[in-house]
């Protein structure tokens, strides 16, 4: 009797014992878990931010590709006043 009153305090008091060790693991554990989560929302919140910064310098680049032809037509309009400067100086040497 005295190893059956044994082995049933044994399984008694097995699940209390691990239910103990699991509470004592969480409360250890805790802080350290929750500051690795708030580290990764940080984290999340950084890396959204330089995504976002990315995608507009992309954005921008692709309107500069986009305005390429207003770019040849200031240079052919630059071009044009050039020359027609050049022929106005020409023209008043001349005279």
């Amino acid at each position: 009797t005295d190893k059956f009153t044994e082995s049933v305090y044994v399984l008694a008091n097995e699940p209390s014992v691990a239910l103990y060790r699991l509470q004592e693991h969480v409360r250890r554990s805790l802080p350290e878990l929750a500051q690795h989560k708030a580290d990764m929302q940080r984290w999340e919140e950084q890396s959204q931010g330089a995504i976002y910064t990315v995608e507009y310098a992309c954005s921008a680049v692709k309107n500069l590709v986009d305005s390429s032809v207003y770019f040849r037509s200031v240079e052919g309009l630059l071009k044009q006043a050039i020359s027609i400067r050049d022929h106005m100086n020409t023209t008043a040497q001349g005279h």
